[in-house]
């Protein structure tokens, strides 16, 4: 083992520098001593003496010297105190070896560098030397340079493990604990430490960043407005030119608008006069088809009455041949009836003569065994058996009807029962919906609004009104709750389907106030309801007649009233209110909706619920929504509640009529199975009975045949006299037979020949009846088309008449008043321009002067809304827009790049998170890769466990003893020897993992017994030479017992004076 570690460290010690070792520590006025001065040796230093001599003084002055704080020493909270008592300053001089390629400023401190620490009742300083005592530096920076240079850290446990730290490490059981040491003694916690400090600043910066923006988005917002300004003023210009235009085109639109009006009613009149030789034609061709028609008719009639009288001698004939024919038919069928009758008598005789002639047998066998006293008295023990029998047979088949007779009543019960529970189920899901109904209709009645999204939309209002300054404008809805019905409740039904979801609908003015609008939707958990998006500012619409359906059924725009112009524009731009077409039933909505082709229509919806549109040539009709409740926008809930109530109270009647009902089932069921379970028992009892004389009278008879003697000879011959008469009547059923089949073959050919000659008479008045069919439906035609011409030419006499005159007349009349309207017209457009102007501009569009109009109407409102809005020039306008523009272009240049960088820096912290994490979980493993390593020296083994989640380290040892077992104990379980040798263990394992020039340890080994301390100090001497360090260790115990050698130093201090 020896051997080993002097290779090693002879190994080491050529490559060691020995830069950043202690040399000489010298303490003057320092806690318990006036003067001390300690050289140490650059391998293993040890420092015993007794409590209370100053050791751990040493310790604390390495500290102060390195720059800790007061407080960090545990030793005092503030410098003066480490003055001793009745002096006015206390000086700690370092003296450090800087030689070799480590070495920190050779060029400046030399071979070593001293740090002087002076501490006074009011201040401290720290100066550093070089080897002749020269003053180089006094700042903070030189000496944290100086510590960084050389990896001192005197606040890591292993660099310095001071007297406190010892007692806590070594004998510390909490995990928790331990895990501090190990995060702070592997720098993981400064590490720790400046990740979170380092992620504070960049959310602090991102802060920032956030507020500066925040701060230009109110100029930003002004630089929106006055663009949106900007182009308002230059559309109220355009509009002011279109207006003028638009006066000059209408003042022309009314004389091209009689223009066409004075062509149209030319083309009607040539039109309507064209129709008059064609209407003519067509009652001239109708009377010409009449007369033909007529004389065909009596043609044809004459033709029919001959066929009759030809016919009705075939007709009688044919009736004879098949009543004859049905006859013979069924008298065959009688005679193969009777026949079979026959042969079944004839059969069942033979074989009661078999029966006899066996019976005649075996009473001649039975007559030989018994005698005639036995015989009579068995035969009467039988008959009364027999009788007996039969008497319980019969009642036992009358119990088996009566049970039969109750279970089919009991069936019949259960059916019903059955059917009045469907009834009743039936009820009470109608009266379900009904209450449900009159809840709804209620809270409707309370408060309107919910009829258009139940509580959710009051909400919702809530949500909105607890919001309402993150809203450009308050949002308008439910929509329905802005729409009542103009001429009563009639069309409520048909309104409600056709607008459908945007009752429920909400508008808003902007995007901005969707977003705000679904977080309080959100907020108020309503989700399921449109939002619209319609400028408020917009007028009210007015459309034009032209633009409306050309018919006499109203629309859904107009039986509906709403004071809210955004609400009515939205009805019409999303809703297209003004086109959907109202009727009454189904067949009033086909007409309209595909045979009147009515211009502008959309759909039409009828009060039955069916809806109705064409795309195209695609014809489309939806059923009624079974689902879909209405009822909202009636004016009237009270009206509706009371007939529903009506409509309840009778549900309920039905139900307690059914329930009534059900009681008196359920009666009757139970009496009929009650009395079904008493007919069972007795009929049970009754087969049990049944069965007994039955076997009873089977064993009478049994012995009968085996005690019976010979039967008298009288018996026997009357036997044999019957199956004699059997025979015989045999015979005669036999001869009987054959002559039922002499005549069922001559019923057969007489049926065979009538149907002969019914066929050869059907086929030879074929023809003829065919030819009298055929006329008779000839006639019926004729006489068809007839009736058809005359209404024809009925038809057309009233077209002419009423249709084609009529109109003629009216529209030659209205012709010169269209003339004279015409010059007065041109006389008023030439005053305001001449008609070149128009036809020079643009020309003529072919607008109406209806549509002209509500254009000039639209355009004017808007022109005069829009200049009362903007009164500013453009110019300014545009001036400052430049200005406010430029003003912020630069700052969101400027933000936008430190938040580029901010970003950079997120993506380098984020990376060097992950290092840190990895490297924590690498660390953790060494952890227990060199714990386990120094516990194998002593055949020990063992695990550290490390959690970062949960802060904690626990230690597991696996003793010798317990090799050939799966105990492995926590420290806890172990003795104080095997627990202070694994804790020693697991700080050289720390030890391994840190780097620094020298280390030093107070009372390692207080709570040590001689065995555990010798064993220890060996572990430590023979670490501390291979791992190449300068270690001091300071203990109070003999350390006699530690070997000797040239790298090792043991001093002694004094003891304390008394």
């Amino acid at each position: 083992m020896s051997v080993s570690r002097v290779s090693s460290d002879q190994i080491y010690g050529a490559q060691r520098s020995g830069a950043g070792t202690i040399k000489r520590i010298r303490l003057e006025n320092f806690m318990c001593h006036s003067s001390l001065e300690i050289e140490l040796g650059e391998w293993v230093n040890f420092i015993a003496g007794q409590n209370g001599s100053g050791k751990s003084a040493i310790l604390t002055a390495l500290c102060i010297a390195f720059g800790s704080r007061a407080k960090d020493t545990q030793r005092a909270s503030k410098l003066k105190e480490f003055i001793k008592t009745g002096c006015s300053y206390a000086i700690v001089q370092v003296e450090i070896k800087n030689e070799g390629v480590d070495a920190f400023k050779p060029e400046i401190y030399g071979d070593t560098i001293i740090i002087e620490r002076r501490i006074s009742d009011s201040t401290s300083s720290t100066v550093l030397k070089d080897r002749q005592g020269k003053k180089v530096a006094s700042r903070k920076e030189d000496l944290r340079e100086l510590v960084e240079h050389f990896n001192i850290d005197v606040e890591n446990p292993c660099v310095i493990m001071s007297q406190d730290k010892s007692r806590e490490f070594l004998h510390s059981g909490n995990d928790k604990d331990k895990f501090k040491f190990f995060f702070k003694a592997t720098l993981l916690q400064q590490v720790d430490e400046l990740l979170q400090s380092i992620i504070k600043q960049l959310k602090d910066a991102y802060a920032l960043v956030d507020e500066l923006e925040n701060l230009i988005r109110p100029i930003q917002l002004e630089l929106s407005e006055l663009q949106e300004k900007i182009e308002n003023i230059k559309r109220v210009e355009q509009i002011s030119q279109e207006v003028q235009l638009l006066k000059k085109k209408l003042a022309w639109s009314w004389v091209y608008d009689v223009d066409g009006q004075l062509q149209r009613q030319r083309e009607k009149i040539e039109k309507l006069k064209e129709r008059i030789p064609t209407c003519q034609a067509k009652i001239d061709s109708a009377l010409d088809k009449l007369v033909k028609l007529q004389e065909l008719f009596s043609k044809k009639k004459d033709q029919v009455a001959a066929l009759v009288e030809k016919t009705s001698e075939v007709r009688r004939r044919k009736d004879e041949l098949w009543d004859a024919f049905c006859l013979a038919t069924k008298e065959k069928l009688e005679l193969e009836e009777e026949h079979g009758r026959n042969s079944k008598q004839i059969h069942k005789m033979r074989n009661d003569v078999r029966m006899l002639e066996e019976q005649a047998h075996d009473i001649q066998e039975k007559h030989i065994r018994n005698t005639q006293a036995e015989e009579s008295e068995i035969e009467e023990h039988i008959k009364e058996l027999e009788y007996a029998v039969d008497h319980v047979k019969s009642i036992l088949s009358s119990l088996k009807d009566d049970e039969n007779t109750l279970s089919e009543h009991v069936s019949a019960e259960m059916d019903a029962m059955k059917k009045i529970n469907d009834e009743i189920k039936c009820y009470e899901k109608k009266q379900h919906e009904i209450d449900h109904q009159i809840h709804e209709l209620r809270l409707h009645q309370t408060n309107r609004v919910t009829a258009f999204g139940g509580d959710g939309v009051l909400r919702l209002l809530r949500a909105i009104e607890r919001r309402h300054r993150q809203f450009t404008m308050p949002p308008i809805g439910p929509i329905g709750a802005h729409v009542t019905l103009v001429d009563g409740d009639t069309w409520a039904p048909a309104v409600e389907q056709a607008i459908g979801k945007l009752l429920n609908a909400f508008i808003v003015t902007n995007s901005k106030d969707a977003s705000a609008l679904r977080e309080c939707a959100k907020e108020a958990r309503y989700n399921y309801f449109p939002i619209v998006i319609h400028k408020f500012s917009r007028p009210r619409l007015i459309i034009p007649n032209h633009l409306l359906p050309q018919t006499n059924h109203p629309t859904t725009l107009s039986v509906i009233h709403s004071d809210n112009p955004t609400v009515f524009n939205v009805l019409v731009d999303s809703g297209k209110a003004e086109r959907q077409v109202l009727v009454k039933d189904y067949n009033v909505g086909r007409a309209v909706a595909f045979d009147q082709r009515i211009p502008n229509l959309t759909e039409v919806f009828t009060l039955d619920g069916f809806r109705m549109f064409s795309r195209g040539s695609v014809q489309t009709i939806l059923p009624s929504n079974k689902r879909l409740s209405i009822g909202h926008l009636c004016g009237s809930f009270g009206d509706q509640i009371k007939e529903f109530e009506r409509h309840a109270s009778n549900v309920q009647q039905e139900i307690e009529k059914c329930k009534s009902r059900k009681r008196q089932s359920e009666k009757k069921l139970q009496d009929f199975g009650s009395r079904l379970i008493n007919l069972k028992r007795r009929r049970l009892g009754v087969e049990r009975d049944f069965t007994a004389k039955s076997l009873k009278l089977q064993d009478v008879q049994n012995l009968l045949v085996v005690d019976a003697s010979v039967l008298p000879e009288s018996t026997t011959n009357e036997l044999y006299q019957e199956i004699s008469d059997v025979k015989m009547e045999i015979q005669g059923k036999e001869a009987l037979l054959e002559t039922l089949r002499e005549r069922m073959k001559e019923a057969e050919e007489k049926a065979t020949t009538l149907k002969l000659s019914l066929e050869n008479l059907g086929e030879s008045t074929k023809g003829e009846i065919e030819a009298f069919q055929k006329a008779e439906e000839e006639l019926t035609e004729i006489e068809k088309e007839i009736n058809h011409a005359e209404a024809s030419r009925v038809h057309y006499e009233n077209v002419m008449n009423n249709k084609v005159l009529p109109p003629i007349k009216e529209a030659e009349a209205q012709y010169p008043d269209l003339e004279n309207s015409r010059k007065e017209s041109y006389r008023k457009a030439s005053v305001i321009c001449p008609e070149s102007e128009i036809k020079a501009l643009e020309g003529w569009d072919g607008s109406t002067t209806e549509q002209l109009s509500a254009k000039l109407k639209i355009l004017n409102q808007r022109l005069m809304h829009e200049s009362h809005r903007y009164s500013e020039s453009i110019d300014d306008l545009r001036m400052l827009y430049q200005e406010k523009k430029h003003r912020i272009s630069r700052k969101l240049e400027t933000y936008k790049a430190f938040r580029e960088r901010l970003d950079a820096c997120q993506k380098a912290l984020d990376l060097r998170w992950k290092k840190f994490q990895r490297n924590a979980s690498l660390l953790r493993r060494e952890l227990t890769w060199q714990f386990n390593g120094h516990l194998g020296k002593k055949g020990i083994s063992g695990h550290i466990k490390v959690s970062y989640e949960e802060k904690t380290l626990s230690v597991e040892v696996k003793m010798p003893q317990d090799a050939s077992s799966s105990i492995v104990r926590d420290t806890r379980g172990l003795s104080g020897g095997e627990r202070s040798f694994s804790t020693l263990c697991f700080a050289l394992a720390l030890h391994d993992m840190t780097e620094a020039p020298f280390r030093a340890m107070d009372e390692f080994d207080v709570f040590m017994d001689a065995v555990s301390r010798k064993i220890s100090l060996d572990t430590l001497v023979e670490f501390a030479l291979a791992q190449g360090s300068q270690w001091i260790f300071i203990t109070p115990h003999d350390i006699s017992m530690v070997k000797h050698g040239e790298r090792i130093k043991k001093q002694q201090m004094a003891a304390p004076r008394s």
